[in-house]
């Protein structure tokens, strides 16, 4: 399988830092049918509050439940990157992305078995569009050599 690259809108809160908030912000949208590819939580230093954010919101529903807990969509650009996961996968990425000049302003990534999954956040939709056509040049799989026929 090749890397897709692909344009994602993630969806935002911004909350206090407390146990149970993401249960709360995760409740409604279950219940919506939402099938959330990306949530992500962290703390925003040491003030005491947190971000979520989540991808895909999309349908009436979902989009509703969303809205109801305080999500929104985000202010970031964001690629949603996916594939066969190999050594140095990550490390030719972002290579190919610093060679085009753009800043990454976040990375999520993990790998499961053999297949590779990451969020890419830059600050402008021109970024993310630079970066998308760094990333599946840097991702293409290096061709093996030819093998030489014995004389």
């Amino acid at each position: 399988m090749a890397v897709t690259v692909k344009p994602i809108s993630l969806w935002r809160k911004e909350t206090q830092n407390a146990p149970g908030v993401l249960a709360e912000v995760l409740e409604p949208l279950a219940a919506s049918g939402a099938n959330l590819r990306v949530v992500m939580g962290y703390a925003l230093g040491d003030t005491g509050r947190a971000a979520i954010e989540v991808f895909p919101v999309s349908g009436k529903k979902s989009t509703a439940a969303a809205s109801q807990v305080g999500l929104g969509p985000a202010q970031v650009s964001a690629l949603l990157v996916e594939g066969d996961d190999r050594p140095g996968l990550g490390a030719a990425m972002a290579k190919g992305i610093a060679s085009a000049g753009v800043n990454i302003e976040f990375i999520v990534a993990q790998s499961v078995g053999r297949k590779f999954s990451a969020v890419f956040g830059f600050r402008t939709a021109d970024d993310a569009r630079a970066a998308a056509k760094a990333i599946k040049a840097a991702a293409k799989p290096a061709r093996p050599a030819k093998a030489r026929r014995k004389r």
